[in-house]
């Protein structure tokens, strides 16, 4: 079940960094990033 909590997370994960990468707006570009950082945190285990 981990396994698949952690595939769910970096999917997502790859999807935010691809968003903050491709778009032009500053400010969905820091929304992307905040949302990108725990989510970071989360693959890596990190709490």
């Amino acid at each position: 079940m981990k396994l698949v909590y952690l595939t769910i997370s970096a999917v997502i994960l790859a999807l935010a960094l691809w968003n903050l990468w491709t778009e032009k707006d500053w400010r969905k570009q820091a929304t992307a990033a905040m949302v990108a950082v725990p989510l970071l945190l989360r693959v890596f285990l990190i709490k």
